[in-house]
């Protein structure tokens, strides 16, 4: 009775030690899985808060070029409209100058009474040869002038769209420097989660590990003390059986029931 009962706890316990087992085996299947993907979540993570970082670096950088860039546009539109109004300042007083020039050499030859050697010039001829002189050069002073203007005002326009350009450069990548700020924000708090899941896995995966070690070292003892047992089960349930068949026919012939049958089959 007693090796029945130690047979009947060897095969349960063998049976719940590999039902525990095949449990703990996918507990940890399942749990190196998991440790796979949250290295390759925080992996992922991780280069793309590097990229976001790289892109503001680099966009910082830009605003760093077009903000020197533009302080140099403007220096030299400075230069620009300061030297063609110099120059329209110089030229307005160069034809004043002229101006006066010319009225008084009209007004001095007006005032001479010395008559021309030769034959008298048609009428006007030499009033026409004076305005013409006087209104060429004039007139071409004039257009330098307009032209000086109208560079300036050129100028003028270019440095309004330069700078509307820059500012408007300078708001769209500050946005962006500003999302990616947040972006980078967001994902280093994913990142920081899937870390702490990943340590709390990793202890997970141990604990199973230690849960296999022990449920194996339980197996390698019930093998010790069953497995004598188990395999020889029947063939001692047999020899007992037989034993306790001749120990009935031997106490049968000591009490003399089967003593005929005895003989007959002596």
């Amino acid at each position: 009775a007693d090796e029945i009962k130690h047979k009947d706890f060897c095969v349960d316990e063998f049976n719940t030690n590999q039902l525990q087992t095949e449990k703990k085996e996918r507990e940890k299947q399942d749990l190196i899985a998991k440790i796979e993907d949250l290295e390759m979540t925080i992996k992922a993570l991780t280069e793309a808060i590097d990229t976001l970082k790289a892109e503001i670096a680099e966009m910082q950088v830009q605003l760093k070029r077009a903000g020197e860039d533009r302080e140099k546009e403007n220096k030299e539109f400075q230069t620009t409209v300061a030297d063609q109004r110099e120059t329209q300042k110089l030229l307005k007083a160069a034809l004043g100058v002229l101006a006066d020039f010319y009225k008084k050499s009209e007004a001095a030859s007006l005032m001479q009474k010395q008559e021309p050697v030769g034959p008298p010039p048609p009428a006007g001829f030499e009033k026409y040869e004076k305005n013409a002189a006087s209104g060429g050069v004039m007139s071409m002073i004039e257009q330098i002038i307009s032209d000086a203007k109208a560079m300036e005002a050129e100028a003028i326009r270019s440095e309004e769209d330069a700078q509307k350009a820059y500012e408007d450069f300078v708001k769209e990548t500050n946005a962006s420097i500003e999302a990616k700020s947040k972006d980078i924000v967001e994902k280093t708090e994913v990142r920081a989660k899937a870390e702490e899941e990943l340590v709390e896995t990793k202890e997970s995966k141990e604990a199973v590990m230690l849960e296999l070690e022990q449920l194996s070292n339980y197996n390698a003892q019930l093998h010790q003390s069953c497995d004598f047992v188990l395999k020889n089960f029947d063939l001692r349930q047999t020899a007992r059986d037989e034993e306790v068949e001749a120990l009935k026919q031997a106490k049968a012939i000591l009490s003399g029931a089967k003593f005929e049958e005895f003989l007959q089959s002596a």
